[in-house]
């Protein structure tokens, strides 16, 4: 026992840390594995009929579906966004990047509430764009922007674009500006030198902000609830139904599992992907 102890002496400090772990993410998971296994929202009878019943209903199946690809869609929409402004924050001086910066951490200073009631009155009927296109005259009545899975897409992506900007940003300061000069000097052009050279050695962090914006995106529950509205169900407001409205309590819990374990396999996959992929470009 004491040459147990003094063996893991080093993992002492995080055992408070372990306890909440446990405590926090553990056991509501057994709750809600419980919980899962009721044939009926009484609790009288257990069984796998939760399960059977998520399997052959073709809408709980398609509401997965649309909440895995709006995560994919805002997380790449995101990437898109994040390299152009790490390639910015990167070539700027002290000035130019501090202030880069704090338009990145500012967002994350303030309530996903509030940023999501900024969108409701930026894409609203009588909103700022709808405003601006009528004043000059693009358009000749008010777009549809609110309660649209593209308004949402790109509400979503303004809200997560933080948690890929600092990644990338921190990838991007890691690359040698030798390795950039040494393509130039090969005759290779910026876009080349993108995609040859700063593109495959940012993947890491590129990667791990993709993998960060797809799980916050899929579970924005406030975000797809006021921007989406009722004409678009995903998983989350699936679940808050089953569970408050229908008080469906096994459903629900069987829903936030199977939701959970598609999240992560998803996550897995890629990663695991992209890290294969990863090995081969050194070994290339």
């Amino acid at each position: 026992m004491k040459s147990f102890v003094k063996a893991n002496r080093n993992l002492l400090p995080a055992l408070p840390l372990a306890i909440v772990f446990l405590v926090a993410f553990l056991l509501p998971l057994v709750v809600l594995v419980y919980l899962s296994l009721f044939r009926t929202p009484q609790f009288t009878e257990m069984g796998p009929d939760q399960y059977v019943r998520f399997v052959s209903d073709s809408f709980s199946i398609q509401v997965l579906a649309d909440t895995l690809l709006l995560g994919a869609e805002v997380a790449m929409l995101s990437l898109l966004l994040a390299f152009p402004l790490g390639l910015v924050y990167v070539a700027g001086g002290a000035a130019l990047r501090s202030v880069i910066m704090f338009l990145i951490l500012m967002p994350l200073l303030t309530s996903s509430v509030v940023r999501t009631f900024a969108w409701i009155v930026i894409l609203g009927r009588e909103g700022i764009v709808n405003s601006v296109m009528l004043a000059f005259g693009l358009w000749g009545a008010p777009a549809r922007m609110l309660y649209t899975w593209n308004g949402l897409v790109v509400a979503l992506t303004q809200i997560q674009l933080p948690l890929m900007a600092l990644p990338v940003i921190n990838s991007l300061l890691k690359v040698d500006p030798n390795l950039l000069k040494a393509a130039e000097g090969l005759g290779a052009g910026r876009i080349r030198a993108f995609f040859t050279v700063i593109l495959p050695l940012t993947l890491p962090g590129a990667l791990a902000g993709w993998l960060l914006v797809f799980a916050a995106a899929t579970a924005a529950f406030i975000t797809q609830t006021l921007v989406g509205g009722g004409r678009i169900i995903l998983m989350p407001s699936l679940i808050y139904q089953q569970a408050m409205g229908a008080q469906e309590w096994p459903f629900s819990a069987a829903l936030s599992l199977i939701f959970t374990a598609a999240v992560i396999c998803v996550v897995a996959t890629i990663g695991a992907v992209a890290r294969r992929r990863m090995r081969g470009l050194d070994a290339a």
